[in-house]
């Protein structure tokens, strides 16, 4: 462990390392959006995202001593649960993996951007939190870039379809934003361990039929594809959901959400340097005013902590 982590009060600790698992999980979803890129040309969406949970839940069975524990149960949460749950992974890998279909890896990462701001949205409309000025402005600012993003978007090779794909890369972070309230008020109670198993094991059940029903062909073994895909279930679902889940605890929600500011910038640089993705200088000024607003909302007035015993 570094000296400096060392020294610190054990709080601060907490916080550094929560914060230094946060950039390293924003890496690793930034990285996940290239993998999937990269799959989709072997497999169906459904079927990646449904091998994914099955690995990630393969995974929490070898290690259930890890996760399972005392549960401080009480009467109700199953509801929050079940809203944890259908929010991500169904509702957002369901959004996401048609969005990359669309719309290239770069500019779904840049729709990430929102994230902080939807969280502080949604926190005011779920949990009657007051919404502070700055994020309206930034609101405000910013989605007038995602727009123009999306427009701006031409059909190639690597996007059929920018406008849907962006569109619906956005409705991904609507409900990754209740997803946020949800786990935050879950956090107080249940480890970040049974939390993620449950998000696993809620994606394998959902998405498995989905495939079975809808896109199901005959398998062909595809070695860099399935390499892929056990990245995807190993280390994006379980170590960067883990890492993140542990800052939503740690750290406040809207806290925890600003990280996800960085996802975009680690999606623009793999994409450039793995995909050979380019943006035209359109989509640069819309990617600007995007983080220009997401920076606008946290001026001065941070977003409004959730209250951990309100929902």
């Amino acid at each position: 462990m570094s000296p400096v982590l060392f020294l610190m009060k054990p709080h601060m600790k907490s916080s550094s390392l929560a914060m230094l698992g946060l950039i390293l999980a924003m890496l690793i979803w930034g990285s996940s959006f290239i993998a999937f890129k990269i799959v989709l040309e072997f497999y169906p969406p459904m079927f990646i995202v449904a091998a994914r949970m099955g690995i990630a839940s393969l995974v929490f069975i070898l290690i259930w001593r890890l996760w399972y524990g005392k549960w401080d149960y009480r009467e109700g949460d199953w509801k929050i649960f079940l809203v944890m749950a259908a929010c991500e992974p169904c509702l957002y890998f369901l959004f996401e993996a048609w969005a990359l279909k669309f719309t290239t890896a770069s500019e779904a990462g840049v729709m990430t951007s929102m994230l902080p701001m939807l969280v502080a949205i949604m926190a005011g409309l779920m949990l009657s939190e007051k919404i502070g000025l700055y994020y309206w402005v930034g609101l405000v600012i910013s989605m007038p870039g995602v727009i123009w993003l999306s427009l701006s978007g031409e059909p190639g090779e690597q996007a059929s379809n920018p406008m849907l794909g962006n569109f619906l890369e956005l409705c991904a972070m609507v409900v990754a934003a209740v997803y946020t309230v949800a786990l935050r008020f879950l956090s107080s109670r249940y480890s970040t361990w049974l939390l993620t198993s449950i998000q696993a094991f809620a994606g394998f059940v959902f998405f498995l039929p989905l495939f079975l029903i809808f896109e199901f062909q005959p398998f062909v073994f595809h070695f860099d594809a399935m390499v892929l895909i056990l990245y995807l279930g190993s280390i994006v679902t379980l170590v960067a959901y883990g890492l993140y889940n542990h800052g939503i605890k740690v750290l406040s929600a809207s806290q925890a959400t600003i990280f996800t500011n960085l996802i975009p910038v680690f999606t623009l640089i793999l994409a450039f340097v793995i995909l050979g993705e380019r943006i035209s200088f359109e989509q640069y000024m819309a990617v600007v005013m995007i983080m220009a607003g997401v920076l606008i909302s946290q001026v001065k007035e941070k977003a409004p902590d959730i209250p951990v015993e309100t929902f």
